[in-house]
């Protein structure tokens, strides 16, 4: 979808612009209309620019070819990258500028070599303070309750599982702020990579890709320096997942993500990495899955006529997009007799998915349809999000 407010539709006279005050603009005006992601892609014909809003990437403008390589260029001195190479893939960071808000808290630079020329990538972070409250994210009343449930526990295994980009980066953070403030005194570390919000009394650490402090090696140092709550950015392979789950049978509460659809299916990777269904059972306290879906414009939805749902319609203030913001939605399963049994007998996901209907579990899809029905968002966005979504 082409976005079609841009400050600058045409270049007549592309020496005459400034380049410096080109990358500034597209820069600042992406920081203005809250986007995740700046993408400079290259064409046959020109730079594409476009940003991603609320997780979808909407063309901004196209600047001429003849300016490609200026705007790249500046984009490396920025993010202090070689400019003289122009063949391999390179990653920086862009310093802030002191601003009012002091809204952006990192901007991140990505270049990668194409057949068109450099393709750069900026990723914004920002300041979500009342994101930082777990009771302020919008999970249902229930599954608010079982976190913090787990959050109070001293042993044990936590698992959010989602796609990149649902939010499960920010949900972890909130839950240790919950466990700093409700537990004062409790000891925090965590790994990631990269370390995306900093948080206040807890130990971060950042895993560097290709380094030699892996998240298997840092995993076992930590654990001989008296932690009580650790965070793991994301199980990726099968010997982090075997030190993650000896530590939460061992005395520690250990919270990662891993990237799985469903919560059953967080169980099955769990065997297929070769963890014993045995101390599946015994460490994972529960998983949580959710998902971000975009929230309709309330500036400008209109009632649908055939129903009590609403439709986007699109407007100045949300870029003529229909939606601002995202909204959660979630599921959470926690562990009892029947799953365990099931899981102890290595059942397919089938299995375990038929369990969890029959106990009335209540997944993220009905979340999403009451959030429709309250106006919040669309069936389109929920099947978007979730993927084919049947009656029943």
């Amino acid at each position: 979808m082409n976005v079609n407010n841009s400050p600058k539709d045409t270049y007549d006279n592309t020496k005459a612009i400034d380049v410096v005050a080109l990358v500034d603009n597209i820069l600042q005006t992406a920081v203005k209309y809250h986007a995740s992601d700046v993408h400079f892609e290259p064409t046959g014909a020109d730079l594409a620019i476009k940003y991603r809003l609320d997780g979808v990437l909407n063309t901004f403008e196209k600047i001429p070819k003849s300016l490609s390589d200026n705007v790249i260029a500046r984009l490396k001195v920025l993010g202090g990258l070689l400019t003289y190479r122009n063949d391999i893939p390179q990653e920086g960071r862009i310093e802030i500028e002191p601003s009012k808000d002091g809204q952006v808290t990192d901007q991140r630079l990505a270049i990668f070599p194409t057949i068109h020329g450099q393709r750069a990538v900026v990723r914004l972070f920002y300041s979500h303070k009342e994101l930082m409250d777990l009771k302020q994210l919008g999970f249902s009343d229930q599954i608010y309750s079982a976190i913090k449930e787990v959050a109070s526990k001293n042993m044990g295994v936590l698992l959010l599982t989602g796609p990149a980009g649902s939010g499960k980066s920010t949900t972890l953070a909130a839950i240790l702020i919950y466990i700093l403030q409700k537990y004062p005194g409790k000891s925090v570390v965590t790994l990631e990579d990269p370390v995306e919000i900093r948080i206040n009394n807890a130990t971060q650490t950042q895993i560097t890709p290709h380094g030699q402090m892996t998240f298997p090696t840092a995993l076992r140092s930590l654990l001989r320096q008296d932690p009580q709550v650790l965070m793991i950015g994301e199980i990726r392979d099968a010997e982090t997942a075997k030190i993650a789950i000896e530590a939460g049978l061992t005395g520690h509460l250990l919270m990662s993500t891993m990237h799985s659809g469903t919560p059953a299916g967080a169980f099955l990777r769990l065997l297929e990495m070769g963890i014993e269904p045995y101390q599946v059972t015994s460490s994972i306290s529960a998983v949580l899955n959710q998902r971000l879906v975009r929230k309709l414009c309330e500036k400008c939805k209109r009632k649908s006529s055939g129903d009590n749902s609403f439709e986007p319609v699109g407007c100045e203030d949300c870029l003529n997009t229909g939606f601002k913001g995202r909204i959660l939605i979630a599921e959470m399963v926690q562990l009892d007799s029947e799953l365990r049994k099931a899981i102890l007998a290595k059942a397919d996901i089938d299995q375990l998915e038929n369990i969890l209907e029959e106990k009335g579990h209540t997944n993220m899809v009905s979340h999403g349809k009451r959030l429709i029905a309250e106006g919040m968002t669309t069936m389109d966005e929920l099947t978007k999000v979730c993927g084919i979504i049947t009656d029943n």
